[in-house]
């Protein structure tokens, strides 16, 4: 029996995400607001916020649930392309170090893509966010000091839910992406949350895993204290 869509009132709680309909694959509730406090207690419980323009606030929680496993000895796949570029020095990682332009950056529309879904509520909400120490970016600059590539996401735990991602030069998003994989796994995270699979991300080593098995997972690592400099505004990060 397909479940109803469920209305959200003033307060910050949410139905179990597992009351989720399954066409379309992960639709929960509808209404509500992006406070900090409603996205950190959506996040926590395995759900997240995702809409259009003229749409009302929408909040998902698909199965399967597509992730980068931290636990495995390589959860990302590198190319031979990427793995060149990757030992390259024509570039620097950091974190935080313009988390506004990373997110402004990603909701440009890509190539054959009408509209985005970061809009600029959206843009607001995680940049509070980011000022309370719960969402983060990953950015990659040039020799130049110009920004070519990164990504952003929320940290919970021993999650991390990655929200989106860009590139200005080849392989810049790849590089930020394998920077936050090595970092996080350094630190003893367990997964990378992508969300809604597709082949790119696929192809990047991103595997499927149950709903059920995610919640789970969230359960009982959402609340492990994190190292106090994991996320340092500014913080270079090394590797390769």
């Amino acid at each position: 029996m397909k479940q109803p869509l469920i209305l959200l009132d003033d307060t910050t709680s949410f139905p179990p995400a597992d009351f989720a309909q399954s066409e379309p694959n992960g639709l929960l509730a509808i209404g509500g607001d992006l406070s900090t406090n409603r996205l950190v207690e959506a996040y926590s419980h395995g759900i997240f916020p995702w809409y259009c323009e003229d749409e009302p606030i929408l909040w998902w929680s698909p199965d399967p649930r597509c992730v980068f496993n931290l636990t495995d000895q390589k959860p990302i796949h590198i190319s031979k392309s990427l793995r060149r570029n990757l030992k390259k020095d024509n570039y620097r990682v950091f974190i935080n170090r313009d988390f506004d332009k990373v997110i402004s950056s990603c909701s440009m529309p890509r190539a054959k893509q009408a509209e985005t879904w970061i809009l600029p509520e959206m843009q607001m909400a995680y940049c509070e966010l980011n000022e309370q120490k719960v969402a983060h970016s990953i950015e990659v600059y040039n020799m130049d000091n110009q920004l070519i590539g990164g990504l952003y996401g929320v940290s919970l735990g021993k999650f991390f839910f990655g929200e989106s991602m860009f590139s200005k030069t080849a392989d810049a998003s790849k590089i930020a992406l394998a920077h936050l994989v090595y970092h996080l796994q350094q630190a003893g995270f367990i997964l990378i949350d992508c969300q809604i699979p597709n082949a790119h991300l696929y192809s990047l080593g991103a595997v499927d895993i149950s709903r059920s098995n995610f919640l789970h997972l969230l359960e009982h690592h959402r609340n492990w204290q994190q190292p106090p400099d994991l996320f340092t505004v500014g913080k270079e990060i090394f590797h390769w």
